[in-house]
């Protein structure tokens, strides 16, 4: 065979591990041995684990290494010992009918190891610009380390190979079509969960969450954390999110039909039923959770016609694909089968008799002559306790109640219907919720005939629920595809319902990101109502580095969260806090917004810093949105403006929507001949100074310009220690010449006028390629707005004459 022909074999070693959880995470690890190339994902698959089998053939593989644990007893005929389950995993099934060529090897659990994982990555990973890219972008990526360290012990153990230290291009790879956003983004913007307070709903997914079904906020969940990039689908999101603001009728009726599902996850249920296929031994507790989960079932199959109703009719497409979903044939198939083998009585109570009634008169009369039997005596047992209670409360002149516990019935009996104490012949006796709780031998021998009875009943039930389990299973795939579009729908209809809340408007996608009056979306819903200060945003390609500065809490760190917020929650197909919003498609939000040391990573804040803007540097790209707070702060001054500004330099190289909050005003001045940077500040109210402030009052508002020197905030605190007034004057007398003399040279400096015409050159090729893609305005209105553009221009080449 010759090399041409191998290289298109499969040459990659892949690790495949699957989280125990229903949201199935993956995470995968795949070296080939041929390059030393090692690609890492992470990712929350569907049912049909679709994205991870996309990634095997992107990485095709000659060997496919699973957990022991993974493999059942059949697939051990050599009978070594490792762990044999009672069944294979699903995704060793999907891999194996994908890839039929490709064997699959047991590694032992314990090898599957993330600290392990991470150490041979800092080990082995090459030493180049995106070395630290990798590393922080996999640090909490639990599944895919745990694949890693596999991955090498096989390698070690298996093929005898080991690798040089620094010798394997290690790479992290983020899914397609979703925006990367990475864990330490995630926090700062409390993207899921508040980070001063764990339980506290103050995040955006708090705020957006009203959803009924447990699988819609999962769904919720991965899309704040990896929104969706393809344009067409925010779109039809947003067609819908418009139609339930628009239609009140829509809005209610899908309300009311999802009401019906509350608190459900159809995920959990389905992969419960699916496991029905491996029979434990006929016992009753097992049992009762199948009975139940078939209850469970059929109060889905026969709420799902009433949101197939609700949605009957709808404009928006996706909204229509959903109702084709869910109107699928084969859930009618389903719902017959259940109609025909369960009674049609309400959902089941949570406790007590009731609950334990449902589930034995789950299965319809007549299905099985012994069930039947096993019922009546059930119901007779039942019956002669009831009489032993009337019995024992006439006997003795007192109102006693039964309850159900999980151990049978227990007589109760309220404190103030008993003078003294209870009568003999009662044991176990205690005091809960000022009720007496009390059996006697009698009860206790009714309870364990009963208790045979109904065990028999279950198990006889649970026999003949698992011939229509099996029945079911042929059509799960639409129970699936019922799953996500309901949980979408859910999802969706939340959007709906935060947006009619707080006032949302719907965003647009032109490539440009302006955002008239826009509110940070958590804090709208913490402060009172009038308290936030709006503010705009504005840019393009002409304007895609844009400097903010200001005082300390004048609001830069907040405004920096609000763009990404407000962008995140537009790609998840969300309405936005504003009073109008444009967008442009990001493939990645990446942001270094926090100054603490990392204690976990033994990093101070300077090297938290420098790690950060590595891998920011390394994965920005022309579409990224980078947000950047108080870079350079962690060394000297020097330093950090020296940093701060090669930094800079290099992401305006890079392209990438920049917001770039910093202390240093010697950026303005070092980066201002850079036609695509844009100075703006915080405005600050001067005020007269008193003894409780130093006259200045924040305004929280966006202004453009880079901030006057005359604001000398400095002196203004100097004004606190009370130094002298004459010399006070005298700082600010020099502190204004300087600055003015400095403010002359740079006007009148060569190289400071052709920056200046650059950038107007720059401003009106954007702008008129903005107004030629996605103007809408009549004929004269535009021929006036393209006039204003050529007055600016011919002032500007004027003034730098």
């Amino acid at each position: 065979m010759t090399s041409a022909s191998v290289k298109h074999e499969g040459s990659y070693v892949v690790a495949l591990l699957e989280g125990r959880g229903v949201a199935r995470e993956v995470g995968m690890a795949a070296l080939d041995k041929d390059t030393g190339k090692v690609m890492l994902v992470q990712l929350a698959d569907c049912q049909t684990y679709v994205k991870t089998l996309h990634q095997m053939h992107l990485h095709s593989p000659s060997l496919v290494l699973v957990p022991d644990t993974f493999l059942s007893a059949s697939d051990n005929p050599s009978g070594t010992s490792w762990r044999r389950p009672a069944n294979t995993s699903m995704l060793v099934e999907f891999v194996r009918e994908e890839f039929p060529g490709v064997p699959l090897e047991p590694v032992g659990r314990r090898y599957w190891n993330d600290s392990g994982g991470l150490e041979f990555i800092l080990q082995l990973c090459v030493e180049d610009d995106e070395r630290a890219g990798t590393i922080l972008a996999v640090s909490n990526k639990y599944y895919a380390l745990s694949a890693t360290c596999a991955l090498f012990k096989h390698a070690e153990s298996k093929l005898n190979t080991r690798f040089a230290a620094g010798s394997l291009r290690i790479r992290y790879v983020p899914v397609d079509g979703t925006m990367m956003i990475d864990p330490d983004t995630a926090k700062n913007l409390e993207l899921v969960g508040n980070m001063p307070h764990k339980k506290s709903t103050h995040s955006v997914f708090g705020t957006l969450n009203h959803t009924y079904t447990a699988m819609a906020a999962r769904l919720l969940r991965a899309n704040i954390l990896s929104p969706i990039t393809v344009q067409a689908s925010i779109d039809a999101r947003l067609d819908v999110v418009e139609e339930f603001i628009q239609t009140e009728d829509r809005y209610t009726d899908v309300r009311d039909a999802l009401k019906t599902f509350n608190k459900m996850d159809f995920d959990k249920l389905i992969a419960s039923l699916a496991a029905q296929e491996v029979r434990i031994a006929n016992t009753a507790k097992p049992a009762s959770a199948r009975v139940l989960q078939m209850l469970n079932l059929r109060s889905v199959v026969k709420n799902l016609p009433l949101l197939q109703k609700a949605l009957a009719g709808s404009r928006s497409q996706l909204l229509q694909i959903i109702h084709d979903l869910i109107s699928d044939e084969r859930l009618a198939n389903i719902e017959a089968l259940v109609n025909a083998n369960l009674n049609e009585e309400g959902a089941p109570a949570k406790g007590g008799i009731g609950a334990v009634n449902a589930r034995v008169y789950a299965v319809k009369a007549h299905r099985n002559r012994l069930l039947d039997v096993a019922r009546e005596t059930y119901k007779e047992n039942v019956g002669d306790i009831f009489q032993l209670n009337r019995t024992l409360s006439e006997e003795h002149g007192l109102p006693l109640a039964l309850v159900y516990q999980d151990t049978g019935f227990v007589f109760t009996l309220k404190k103030t219907d008993l003078e003294g104490e209870l009568p003999k012949g009662f044991i176990n006796v205690s005091v809960k919720k000022g009720k007496w709780v009390f059996s006697s031998m009698d009860l206790k021998k009714m309870n364990a005939r009963m208790k045979d009875a109904l065990d028999e009943t279950l198990v006889l039930s649970d026999k003949i629920i698992h011939d229509l389990v099996a029945e079911i299973l042929v059509d799960v795939g639409a129970l699936y595809k019922a799953s996500e579009a309901v949980a979408l729908v859910d999802m969706l209809w939340s959007f709906a319902h935060s947006s009619i809340m707080h006032n949302y408007v719907r965003p647009e996608f032109t490539g440009t990101l302006a955002i008239k009056s826009g509110r940070h979306p958590v804090l709208e819903t913490i402060q009172a109502a009038g308290t936030l200060v709006p503010n705009d945003v504005y840019c393009d390609d002409s304007s895609s580095f844009q400097i903010i500065q200001g005082p300390n809490m004048s609001g830069k760190s907040t405004y920096l969260k609000q763009i990404g917020l407000l962008a995140v929650m537009a790609m998840c197909g969300c309405f936005v806090p504003a009073e109008y919003a444009s967008f442009r498609i990001h493939d990645s939000l990446l942001t270094r917004l926090s100054n603490d040391d990392d204690m976990e990573k033994s990093l101070s804040t300077f090297a938290g810093e420098m790690a950060s803007s590595a891998m920011i540097i390394g994965l920005a790209t022309p579409n990224s949105l980078v947000l950047i707070d108080e870079l350079g702060r962690g060394t000297s001054p020097t330093d950090g403006v020296g940093i701060a500004h090669a930094i800079a330099e290099e992401l305006i190289s890079l392209k990438p929507f920049v917001f770039f909050a910093t202390h240093f005003k010697e950026l303005t001045l070092t980066l201002s001949r850079q036609p695509t940077v844009v100075n703006l500040h915080l405005s600050v109210h001067r005020s007269r100074p008193s003894a409780s402030n130093f006259g200045m009052t924040f305004q929280y508002k966006i202004v453009d310009g880079a901030p006057q020197d005359s604001n000398h905030y400095g002196l203004e605190l100097a004004r606190l220690a009370d130094l002298p007034d004459d010399v006070l004057a005298e700082g600010k007398r020099i502190a204004e010449t300087l600055a003015a003399l400095h403010a002359k040279d740079e006007a009148d400096s060569e190289s400071n006028q052709a920056a200046m015409k650059r950038t107007a050159l720059l401003r009106l090729r954007t702008q008129l390629t903005q107004a030629y893609e996605h103007s809408a305005l009549p004929d004269p209105e535009l021929r006036a707005y393209l006039r204003r553009f050529q007055e600016d221009i011919a002032k500007i080449f004027m003034h730098a004459k």
